[in-house]
This record gives C-alpha cells, structure tokens and sequence, in this order.
C-alpha cells in the first residue's frame, strides 16, 4: 500500500508490464507544498545550494555501478543506491513484533514470509546484491480543505504507480543483464514480493527511515515511490549521503488518529491509510469523526516533513495529479456504481478496492462534512446491498443531524 502513508510494507500485487515506460516530463517543474526547515538538524542544506539529481550514488568511476546509475537516471528514476543483499537482524525482530502486536490489523498476509521479507538470500539463494531506485511523486498541489470534497492520497491521483516502477525497472533490469553478461540473472520487484523496500533503501543510501516509519530523502523528501532490482551480480554499496530527523515530531503529531505508539513505531489498526484501503468491513466508529475528508490513504504524516521542502514536484506525467482527483465532489463519488466505479478509476489503484469499500470511505467524509445538503445522497444508500455501505449511510446521516444541533 503505498503512503506511501502507508501502514505497513510491501502490499502483494500482481502487474503487467507497460508497454512503453520511458518517462515524459513536463516542462515546468515547480515546488512541492512543503514546510520549514527541520527541529533539531544543523546539516540541513541551504535551499539556494544546488542538489544532485541522485540521493544516493556509487563512488565516482567508470564501473558497473555508475552506468546502472546513469542508465536509471536516463530511465527516470529520481534515486538509485547499491547494497548487499542482506538486512540486519533488527528487521526481522520488528516485523514479528508488528505482528505478534496485532498492528497488522487484517493484513494476514504480514503473518507469512517474515523470514523472506527480513533476509532477500531466503527468497531468492542466488542474489548477491541489491538495486534500489526511487521515483519522486511529490504533489505540486496542497490537500482540499473543502468538506464538501474528498482527499484521495497523492499517489493514488493518476495512474497505478506500480505498473509505472515496473515498466521502468524491466528496461533497467534489461540494461544490468547486458552490463553483467549472459550469467548475469535479476528479479524485480515493485510490492510484488516479501521484500523489506524501506530496509533496503536505507541501507542503499537512498534516504533514512523517518519518525513516520517511512523513507525520507535529503531531495526529495517524503515523496519516494521505491522499487528494487535484485541480481546476481556483486557490486558495490553507495557511499552513506547523511541526513536525519533531529528532535523534529511534526509527522508524530499531525496523525489524526494517533497511530504512532512511538518514533518509528506505528499501530496500524488506527492509520487512516490502512482503514481506508486495507481494513476490511466497518471502521471502528470512535475513528470515524477522525478520518475527516480522506477518502482514499492519508499524507498527513509526510505533508509535514520539513524535508519536502527540498522536493519538486513528480516529473513523470503518470504520477501528476488528474486535476478530476485533486479535489472530487463527494456528492458525485457517493453515487458512483460499481460499473461507474471501474470506469472512473481505470487504471488507478484506487480500483482495487472496490465500489463497496471506497463508498464506505466517501460516507464516512460526507459524515464528518457538517454539510446537510449531502445528507440526500446518504440517504439512498441506507438500503444499499453491501451490509458496510448501509451501516455507514445511516452513521453518516446521524452525524449530520448531530452536527446540525
């Protein structure tokens, strides 16, 4: 599930291949929303100083390592870094305490492969080192503060970003075989598999893991979709590029719902990205009033992050926000069904939740809207087939009557 303020790592897919995925850039870059410079951080760079193109990059030769560096770059990645294909045991200790917590909320499928997702020789014997590239999404818009508007996460507002990666790291994984040789073998992966993306990409160089248990990038960030290449050849690890939180906690206190139990530790169960995306039947009433106007993930948690402030805005055409998903009617995504569902989230990843489940999210937002003029459109549903939908129509007009006291 991406965040990617998302709950947990590496949410299992299936994808095809795209066709054509080299890049197309829009000629006009701008900033990303983004806020101050960071509590506690005395290395921080100046706005005005130039920054490299790459978060992380192999030492300065002619090597394999700086041509698949080059390559990614001319492919469109935003963040390429190198490491050995193994974790510490740390990682391993945190997914079975995640789990053994319950934080998993119905994710089950965290209770299977930890061993995979900890060690990436446990998945694949052969693989010797690893290839993390990152690909910047940062928005170029705020989120609406219209209640009469939902907020769908900024990674979800255009194209599936997996089937985006994808595409990408295939023609790049063509590259390395070529580099390497015809012995040369290499799998990737894009939340395809049991593979730790953010152990990995720390351990690249790419970036650090943030107090919000997600990647932040001294470019771009809290704004890096992640993607690896695991291969068999054996190269060498991106030199370290610095970079951290301090005593900065904007993303601990800017949850709604209190999901952190502590820096870098979160229960899922209360994360708005899990609840609207994976969380499967009614959502807890006491998060409801919480959950606002998001109708589709949360970024909360990352909007705030005083690093954003180095990000422009995503240059693949793909990963720019459709200007229909920046601000939706929530009048009109309540009506939708479910052939109308599939028909105006093609292609986005917000289709595969389904019309029932995001319905469900649009009538929680109308709830919390204090907007009685949508009290109507709730109203149709109380009858609706899905058990979920019904139950949070009738939660949705309540609350509105209340609000109307």
């Amino acid at each position: 599930m991406a965040r990617r303020c998302r709950p947990a790592p590496d949410v299992a897919s299936h994808f095809q291949i795209v066709t054509n995925p080299v890049c197309h850039w829009h000629p006009l870059q701008r900033k990303s929303w983004s806020a101050r410079a960071p509590d506690g951080i005395t290395a921080a760079r100046s706005p005005a100083r130039p920054l490299p193109s790459m978060t992380a990059s192999p030492k300065p030769d002619t090597g394999p390592e700086t041509r698949i560096a080059e390559h990614a770059r001319h492919l469109g990645f935003d963040a390429v870094g190198f490491c050995k294909a193994e974790l510490g045991p740390e990682v391993a200790q945190g997914l079975r305490e995640f789990v053994a917590q319950g934080h998993h909320g119905t994710m089950e499928w965290m209770e299977t492969r930890i061993e995979e997702r900890a060690h990436p020789q446990a998945l694949w014997p052969e693989v010797r080192s690893v290839i993390s590239l990152g690909l910047s999404y940062a928005p170029a818009e705020g989120p609406t503060t219209d209640p009469k508007c939902g907020n769908i996460s900024v990674y979800a507002r255009n194209r599936d970003y997996h089937d985006v990666i994808k595409g990408m790291l295939k023609h790049l994984a063509q590259y390395v075989v070529k580099l390497g040789g015809p012995e040369t073998q290499v799998k990737v992966f894009v939340d395809t598999a049991p593979v730790s993306e953010r152990a990995l990409a720390e351990k690249a160089h790419l970036g650090w893991t943030g107090k919000h248990t997600c990647l932040v990038s001294r470019e771009h960030g809290s704004w890096l979709l992640l993607g690896e290449i695991y291969t068999t050849l054996d190269l060498a690890s991106s030199e370290p590029t610095g970079g951290g939180c301090g005593s900065c906690t904007r993303c601990l206190t800017a949850c709604p719902t209190d999901a952190f139990t502590a820096p870098g530790k979160m229960d899922a169960r209360r994360c708005i990205s899990y609840l609207t995306i994976e969380h499967k039947g009614p959502i807890p009433h006491e998060l409801r009033p919480k959950i606002g106007n998001h109708i589709y993930g949360c970024d909360d948690c990352l909007a705030v992050c005083p690093w954003n402030r180095f990000a422009e805005s995503a240059r693949h055409i793909k990963l720019q926000a459709r200007p229909e998903l920046i601000a939706p009617k929530l009048d009109d995504l309540v009506r939708l069904d479910d052939a109308t569902f599939r028909t105006f989230f093609s292609g986005s990843p917000v289709k595969r939740i389904g019309r029932n489940r995001f319905v469900r999210n649009v009538l929680i937002a109308i709830g919390n809207s204090a907007d009685r003029s949508l009290a109507p459109s709730a109203r149709e549903l109380l009858h609706d087939p899905d058990p979920d939908v019904s139950e949070t129509a009738h939660w949705a007009l309540t609350r509105l009557e209340e609000q109307s006291v």
